[in-house]
């Protein structure tokens, strides 16, 4: 395989998209960071655990996209629960237009080619 193919391949992709799963997947439900790791990985998106989810947390946090508020847990230490603001529902429906725009443009360009792209 070449370096574009398999497993390093669909981490660049996720790359580019992750912050806006992340987003997502909050404005569905706020979480702390082992629950978003866990619904990352149900989603089928391998995220790479805790050293991607908590700086991309952080970043978000400091962009004010979301916010942090430390909750008692019901078995263990009291945790950081993660929701989204009002400025990351507008950032969220942006990213989601900009992502169906893109989308459509690689579905399109993949459709027009003869045979799949193979020769």
């Amino acid at each position: 395989m070449t370096p574009v193919e398999g497993p390093e391949r669909q981490t660049q992709l996720l790359r580019g998209a992750l912050d806006m799963c992340m987003l997502a997947l909050l404005a569905k439900e706020p979480a702390h960071g082992y629950e978003l790791v866990r619904r990352l990985d149900e989603a089928g998106l391998d995220a790479g655990g805790y050293g991607t989810v908590y700086p991309l947390l952080t970043r978000m946090r400091r962009l004010g996209l979301v916010v942090d508020e430390v909750q008692e847990s019901p078995s263990g230490p009291r945790r950081k629960v993660y929701a989204v603001t009002a400025a990351g529902h507008q950032r969220l429906a942006a990213w989601e237009g900009q992502w169906h725009r893109f989308v459509n443009t690689v579905n399109a360009t993949l459709a027009d080619t003869a045979g799949g792209g193979h020769e």
